[in-house]
């Protein structure tokens, strides 16, 4: 009880009321990096209630409002991370090749540090995501990174599209054939996935049904409800992203041919470590892809790719981001846009929109984040030097115009190691990397395997 009534005390925040704090803030004679709109020398950006309200010269800024001098520093838009599974209780609902039914977003951890650190890292928005034990998993969540709000409900990104995570390959195969259940081949991922579509075309016909003679008799009974259904009809109306796990050439191809037979056209390949090889066949389908910069050969079935994979699918039309689908690697993701210089030599303003922009528009929330304009939610990152520098450090992390992160404020509990002057250390264990897809399942201890 006593611990309870402290951090009462320490986080007054907008506790379980649902309101989304909003700031006002002005920085001052930045290199400002816009992402769409150029670079600008010794610029101010200004937020009002939240949004940035100007870009420019010697903006003048109402009396009160919190100042930071940029001078010598950059300024861009906070980084998005299309692929993680941070402040989430729970990943995987391993207990159905088809769970469409269930949502991430109904258990946020607030109090996940990983949050922090990925504030430290620059990130103001992550995509948090169910996992991959399931053929056709659960509905994802975007996040801002309120770090400090109590209240679940303020980390929800408000008014950013539904999106559902599907998984092709090893994953669901391992998970469902291990249990001699289907699928256990990947044919038989192919069809869960059109069973699952033609249910859910079955179900929406029902509907229509329904609400057509519910015109002629008012006293028609309805059909019976069934979330899994009504979300695969939601996905077939176009009113859900899919965002699926994705390896090899000949499944991503598949699967685009699936989705041509009923008539999606909203989807996104995570991983896609083979996307190069059909890099024009999602353009032409008008897929997305959100890839590691230089991540492969952790499993078989990625054993094959190329640190060139994201300059090769952006130089064919397709638009690409680069994330983490780790708590770690959500805190240099700056550091990894920059490989596609090294592998690609993609532009400065090609290769940032890679962690802003491009993973903006895989959520369809570009109209709000992603770049620095006006009218846009006032998340900005600044470093001390230019962000796809190795000399990068980012200092100031700013969402909905309040600073979240401050480097020259940084606490010390918040550091990943013990303190050795701590009497008692709040820390102990050896942190282990895991496969974050599968947390939570029992296969998730034969990711090497």
């Amino acid at each position: 009880m006593r611990t309870i009534t402290f951090f009462l005390l320490i986080f007054p925040a907008c506790f379980l009321n649902g309101q989304v704090p909003v700031g006002d803030i002005v920085i001052r004679n930045g290199t400002v990096l816009t992402i769409t709109k150029g670079t600008l020398a010794e610029t101010d950006v200004l937020v009002e209630k939240g949004k940035i309200s100007a870009i420019g010269k010697d903006l003048h800024a109402p009396s009160g409002t919190k100042e930071i001098d940029a001078t010598g520093l950059y300024v861009m838009p906070g980084i998005i991370d299309a692929h993680s599974h941070i402040a989430l209780d729970a990943i995987n609902e391993a207990t159905n090749p088809v769970t469409s039914e269930v949502k991430v977003g109904d258990a946020i951890d607030p109090f996940d540090l990983s949050i922090y650190r990925a504030l430290a890292g620059g990130v103001t928005t992550a995509h948090a995501m169910h996992g991959s034990a399931n053929v056709i998993g659960g509905q994802c969540q975007t996040i801002k990174m309120r770090y400090g709000e109590m209240d679940p409900s303020t980390y929800i990104f408000k008014d950013a599209p539904r999106t559902i995570k599907f998984a092709l390959g090893e994953n669901p195969i391992r998970v469902y054939g291990d249990r001699g259940m289907s699928p256990n081949t990947r044919m038989g991922v192919e069809h869960v996935i059109r069973d699952a579509f033609a249910k859910g075309q079955v179900y929406r016909d029902k509907w229509k049904e329904y609400e057509s003679a519910k015109e002629k008799n008012p006293n028609t009974p309805p059909p019976v409800y069934n979330e899994r259904y009504q979300t695969m009809a939601d996905i077939l109306d176009g009113k859900i992203i899919i965002q699926c796990h994705s390896y090899r050439a000949d499944e991503i191809l598949m699967l685009m041919n699936v989705l041509k037979d009923f008539g999606v056209k909203k989807i996104t390949f995570q991983h896609a470590n083979e996307g190069f090889k059909v890099a024009p066949e999602l353009a032409a389908f008008g897929a997305m892809a959100s890839v590691f910069s230089d991540w492969w050969a952790y499993k078989f079935e990625v054993y094959y790719s190329t640190a060139y994979n994201a300059t090769i699918l952006t130089r064919n039309g397709v638009v690409t981001s680069i994330n983490s689908d780790s708590g770690e690697m959500i805190r240099h993701l700056y550091y990894e846009a920059a490989k596609t210089q090294r592998y690609g030599g993609l532009s400065d303003d090609e290769a940032l929109s890679l962690i802003t922009i491009n993973p903006a528009r895989q959520l369809g929330i570009d109209s709000k984040v992603g770049s620095l304009e006006v009218g846009k939610d006032g998340d900005i990152a600044i470093f001390s030097n230019h962000p796809l520098s190795v000399y990068a450090v980012p200092q100031v992390t700013i969402v909905d115009g309040i600073v979240r992160f401050d480097a020259a404020h940084d606490p010390s509990d918040m550091r990943i190691y013990i303190d050795p002057e701590e009497a008692t250390p709040t820390y102990y264990g050896q942190e282990v990397e895991v496969d974050e897809c599968m947390r939570g399942t029992t296969s998730e201890n034969l990711q090497h395997h």
